[in-house]
C-alpha cells in the first residue's frame, strides 16, 4: 500500500471530525436535517482550516444514498467516488488554473444537463478569488437562478477579492484559525497511530509553528517524523532544522544585558558555526522579545507565549521595562527589514547583540518627564539628594526643613561641573522668626525647557514644541520677559499664543509676567556692487561695505490682559558705501 501523508490520512470523513469550527458544523447540520439547502455557498478562511473538506462533507451529505444526513455514511459508492475525487456529479475545480470567461461558459453549459446519479449536481470552485472580473460577471446569473439540481460551493483564502455581486448570492461562512492545544491533541493522536513517541515540548513546537493551520501542522510533522525516527523530541528538531531556540536567545540576551556582551557573542558565532541563517537568529529573537513583552503585561497563556511558563527567564523580565522591551523588539523587526540590503547579515546582528548591552540605560521620553518634574519638585523643596554614582536623583523626605523655606535654583545653558563629591545634599534652612519670600528662578535661556513643560500640562503640545527655536531669553525688569526667536515659521506661529505662554512663564518664574517675542534673522549679502555704485567708487574713491539686518518688532501681551495685540515693525535694508574723500547711501 502506498504511503499517504498525515494530512490526507486525518483528512475529516465526518463533521463530528472537523475540528476548530463548530459554528460551521453546527449550521451546515442544521441546515441539512432540515432540508433547508441554499444553491451558492461561500467558504472563507486562512489556509488548511477545513474548508474544502467542508465542501466535501457537504455534498457526501447531500448525495449520500442513504439518504440526505448531516452523517453520511461513507460507505456507499457515492460517498467513496466523493472521498476519492472521481464523482461524476461533484465536480472539483481549481480557480487560479481556470480563471477565463470560456471556463466558466463550459460551467454554464453543462449544468443544463442533470446529475447522472445523485441527488445533486455540486460544483466545487477552490480559491475562487482567482477568477477574472469577467468570469465572475458570467457566472452571476448562473448563481442567482441555478436548477433545482445545481449547488456550488466557493472556497477562497481572501474574501475580500470576491466581488460584492457574488458574495451576496451566497451563503457565507468564515473559518478561523485552529487553536494551537487542539492542534497539538491532534498531533499527538497522528504520532500515536504511526508509533511514535513523541515530547510534549516537541509537539507544542510543531503546533505553534502552524499558526492555526491544521494542513500545515501535519505537514511539518511528517518532516520531523521523518528524521526523528520513532522518537520526536525537540533537541532534535533545533539540530536538524537548524534553529536558535528559545533557550539559546534567551542565553544571548541575557549575557548581554547583565554586562558580558563579549560571551553573548561567542554564543552567538557557535549558532553561525552550526548552520543558523541570520534570518532564522533574527526572527527567533524578535519571537523572544514578543514572549517576554506578553509576560510583561501579564500574559500566562502558554498558547499565546510560544513557550512554557517555567522556560522565560524572569531575571531579565525583571531587570528591563515595557518600555525597553518594545524598543528591543522594534529593533529586531527594523534589522529583519534592513538585512537584505546589508553587506554582511552577520555583522548586523553582532552590531545589535552589542546594543542589548545598553539597553537597561533606555528611558523613554515620558519616564524622564517625569523625572524633571520630580527634580523640580524635590529641588524647590529642598528634598533632594543627587547621587553621582548611579546619577540619578533620590528623594527623602525631612521633616526637620521648615515650611516656606525654598532653595534658590539658578539653571544655566552650559552643562554644571560635577563635584567630586559622591553625594550633594540640599542644604537645610535654619528656623527663623519671620517665613522667608520663596526666591525666583533666574530668567535665561535655560528656562525654556521649564517653560515647555507647563505648556504640555496645560495640553498646549504645539505651542511647547515651537517655542524649543528660542535663542535667547533675557529679563526686561519690567514684568514682561523678552524671548528670541531664530525662525519665522515658529515665531509666526507662537504669536496668536502670547497670553497661553505667558502664563505658562508665570508660573515658572514665580511672578506674574508678560512676554513679548522678536524673531532675529541674520541674512548674507552677495558682495557685489549695483553699477550706480560701481560710478559713485570710480568718482569718489575706497571700497563698498554692504550691510543687512532684519529684525521684527517686539510683540507684548500681558498675561492679565484679555486682549491680544499685534505689532509689526520690519526695518529696511541698508547699504552703506564708505570712501576717501565722501559716502553715497543707496535704499532698497
Amino acid at each position: 500500500m502506498a504511503y499517504e501523508v498525515t494530512a490526507t490520512r486525518k483528512r475529516p470523513q465526518d463533521f463530528e471530525k472537523l475540528v476548530g469550527q463548530e459554528f460551521v458544523v453546527s449550521t451546515l447540520e442544521n441546515a441539512i436535517q432540515e432540508g433547508r439547502i441554499a444553491h451558492a455557498y461561500l467558504f472563507s478562511g486562512p489556509r488548511g482550516v477545513g474548508k474544502t473538506s467542508s465542501a466535501r462533507l457537504l455534498a457526501k451529505a447531500l448525495n449520500c444514498e442513504r439518504g440526505m444526513s448531516a452523517h453520511p455514511c461513507g460507505e456507499c459508492s457515492s460517498c467513496r467516488e466523493i472521498t476519492s475525487g472521481t464523482s461524476v456529479d461533484v465536480i472539483e475545480i481549481d480557480g487560479a488554473s481556470n480563471t477565463s470567461v470560456n471556463d466558466i461558459r463550459a460551467i454554464k453549459e453543462e449544468v443544463l444537463f442533470p446529475p447522472q446519479s445523485s441527488r445533486y449536481k455540486i460544483y466545487i470552485i477552490d480559491e475562487v478569488h482567482m477568477l477574472s472580473t469577467s468570469a465572475f460577471n458570467a457566472l452571476l446569473k448562473t448563481i442567482e437562478e441555478p436548477p433545482e439540481y445545481i449547488i456550488f460551493i466557493f472556497a477562497t483564502t481572501e474574501l475580500q477579492k470576491v466581488p460584492a455581486t457574488i458574495r451576496s448570492r451566497c451563503q457565507q461562512f468564515r473559518f478561523q484559525l485552529i487553536p494551537q492545544e487542539l492542534i497539538q491533541s491532534c498531533l499527538k493522536s497522528a504520532a500515536e497511530d504511526l508509533s511514535i513517541e513523541a515530547d510534549e515540548d516537541a509537539l507544542f513546537w510543531i503546533a505553534k509553528e502552524a499558526t492555526g493551520s491544521m494542513r500545515d501542522a501535519y505537514t511539518l510533522f511528517d518532516q520531523v517524523a521523518a528524521f526523528s525516527g520513532k522518537h520526536i523530541t525537540l533537541q532534535k528538531i533545533r539540530e536538524r532544522l537548524n534553529l536558535a531556540g528559545f533557550s539559546k536567545i534567551s542565553e544571548i540576551v541575557s549575557l548581554s544585558v547583565f554586562s558580558s556582551p563579549d560571551k553573548a557573542i561567542e554564543v552567538l558565532s557557535s549558532l553561525f558555526e552550526a548552520g543558523v541563517s541570520p534570518e532564522q537568529i533574527v526572527k527567533d529573537s524578535a519571537d523572544f522579545f514578543r514572549t517576554i513583552l506578553l509576560y510583561k503585561t501579564g500574559i500566562r497563556r502558554p498558547s499565546l507565549l510560544g513557550v512554557s511558563e517555567e522556560d522565560i527567564p524572569k531575571e531579565l523580565v525583571d531587570a528591563l521595562s515595557k518600555e525597553q522591551i518594545e524598543a528591543a523588539l522594534k529593533a529586531e523587526m527594523d534589522l529583519y527589514r534592513d538585512m537584505r540590503y546589508s553587506i554582511s547579515p552577520r555583522f548586523e546582528i553582532e552590531l545589535m547583540v552589542s546594543r542589548l548591552s545598553s539597553l537597561p540605560s533606555l528611558v523613554s521620553g515620558e519616564s524622564l518627564m517625569e523625572e524633571i518634574k520630580k527634580m523640580r519638585e524635590g529641588i524647590a523643596e529642598g528634598k533632594v539628594v543627587v547621587k553621582k554614582k548611579l546619577d540619578k536623583v533620590v528623594y527623602r523626605e525631612e521633616s526637620s526643613i521648615p515650611k516656606g523655606t525654598e532653595t534658590k535654583v539658578e539653571t544655566k545653558p552650559k552643562e554644571p561641573e560635577i563635584e567630586t563629591k559622591p553625594t550633594i545634599e540640599a542644604t537645610k534652612a535654619k528656623p527663623e522668626t519671620k517665613e522667608e519670600e520663596p526666591q525666583e528662578l533666574s530668567v535665561d535661556l535655560s528656562i525654556i525647557p521649564l517653560i515647555q513643560e507647563e505648556l504640555r500640562n496645560m495640553g498646549k503640545s504645539v505651542e511647547a514644541r515651537y517655542i524649543s527655536a528660542a535663542t535667547a531669553v533675557d529679563d526686561n525688569k519690567d514684568n514682561s520677559i523678552l524671548i528670541t526667536m531664530g525662525q519665522a515659521f515658529q515665531y509666526n506661529s507662537l504669536l496668536p499664543s502670547l497670553a497661553v505662554i505667558g502664563k505658562a512663564a508665570g508660573k515658572v518664574i514665580g511672578r506674574s509676567v508678560s512676554v513679548r517675542l522678536e524673531l532675529s534673522i541674520e541674512k548674507s549679502v552677495e558682495k557685489k556692487a549695483s553699477p550706480k555704485m560701481e560710478a559713485l567708487r570710480s568718482i569718489f574713491g575706497g571700497n563698498v561695505e554692504f550691510k543687512e539686518v532684519a529684525v521684527l518688532a517686539n510683540e507684548t501681551i500681558g498675561q492679565e490682559e484679555k486682549e491680544e495685540k499685534t505689532n509689526d515693525e520690519q526695518s529696511l535694508r541698508i547699504y552703506e558705501a564708505d570712501g576717501d574723500s565722501g559716502s553715497s547711501d543707496e535704499e532698497y
